[in-house]
């Protein structure tokens, strides 16, 4: 936080109707952002917050940090999303000035470029009276299943082919667009591991995303979008931070748990989480015993009785 800022940003937070936190990870709710919520967020108004961040439970998590430093007014609602949008960043100065781009701020060598894209989905809004000022985003009673749509398929099967890329040198998402081996596997992980294991849990909530139909029209679609020239993704983008993508609940062991739930072997997804490990230590040769340490390790207490299963089928990827 810039310390200048704060006055301008206190004074924001408080004549806004809607705001919204788009940060990299729910862990940064309490470095600043809680805090300033919780002194400047009153019941004078209703307000609404969309936590933009990809997590399942970010409006749970920003709740609670509020809660550490305040109350909480019962006429402000915190609103999870789900935005499946794709998106690259731009660290070259030369293509943001040639593609016109605004920079992430006043003297950032950075800029972000995103696909046309407008289908939002946000918590139903419960607050009485409250008109959205942006009409567009759809609400939806229970939220969940279309965040684990978003995780445990879209997040989970970008990851996958991201590891599988960097393995083979790849340095931007486009370039596996020549590489249909690698399609396949992401299209056979997203179909039949994810897209089978999510049908199997919310077949029941009548949607048509899950539906065999539906579900593969969804695949399809994004794995066109992963490999967008125009987005100039990095490879490096998709794969940063792997400890938090190989934790027991996030888009890789998370969707093989999943899976395996449902009745479903994941080794397409088992591939993914071995290229994670090999990426997290690129100087190491990872052994079979290095695959159960190192997951057992950042699983912590967190792992269940799947957990051997979910070591099994990555240790077979191991040459």
């Amino acid at each position: 936080t810039v310390e200048a800022d704060c006055p301008a940003l206190a004074q924001a937070v408080r004549d806004a109707d809607e705001l919204a936190t788009a940060v990299p990870s729910v862990d940064f709710y309490e470095k600043g952002i809680a805090q300033t919520l919780a002194a400047n967020i009153d019941d004078t108004k209703p307000r609404i917050l969309y936590a933009c961040e990809n997590n399942n439970y970010a409006a749970r998590h920003l709740n609670a940090a509020i809660a550490k430093f305040g109350s909480i007014p019962e006429n402000f609602q915190i609103l999870n999303t789900v935005i499946g949008k794709m998106s690259g960043i731009i660290a070259d100065c030369a293509t943001i000035e040639e593609l016109g781009l605004v920079r992430m701020t006043p003297g950032s060598d950075k800029a972000v470029l995103v696909e046309a894209f407008n289908a939002i989905q946000i918590d139903r809004i419960t607050l009485e009276g409250f008109t959205r000022g942006i009409p567009v985003f759809e609400e939806k009673t229970d939220l969940l299943p279309f965040e684990e749509a978003k995780l445990f398929g879209h997040n989970a099967i970008h990851a996958l082919l991201g590891y599988l890329a960097a393995e083979r040198g790849y340095s931007a998402m486009s370039d596996i667009a020549a590489d249909s081996e690698l399609l396949e596997i992401g299209k056979t992980a997203f179909i039949d591991e994810c897209g089978a294991a999510l049908i199997g849990k919310y077949a029941g909530t009548g949607d048509e995303l899950f539906t065999p139909a539906g579900f593969r029209d969804y695949a399809e679609d994004l794995l066109i979008r992963m490999h967008n020239p125009f987005l100039q993704d990095a490879v490096a983008r998709i794969c940063r931070d792997p400890q938090r993508k190989l934790s027991w609940g996030d888009r890789l062991v998370g969707t093989m748990h999943l899976a395996l739930a449902h009745g479903i072997e994941p080794r397409n997804m088992a591939r993914g989480v071995l290229a994670a490990l090999r990426f997290r230590q690129p100087d190491a040769e990872i052994t079979a015993s290095d695959v159960e340490a190192t997951l057992r390790e950042i699983w912590g207490i967190s792992a269940d009785g799947r957990a051997d299963r979910i070591i099994e089928l990555v240790q077979a990827w191991v040459g």
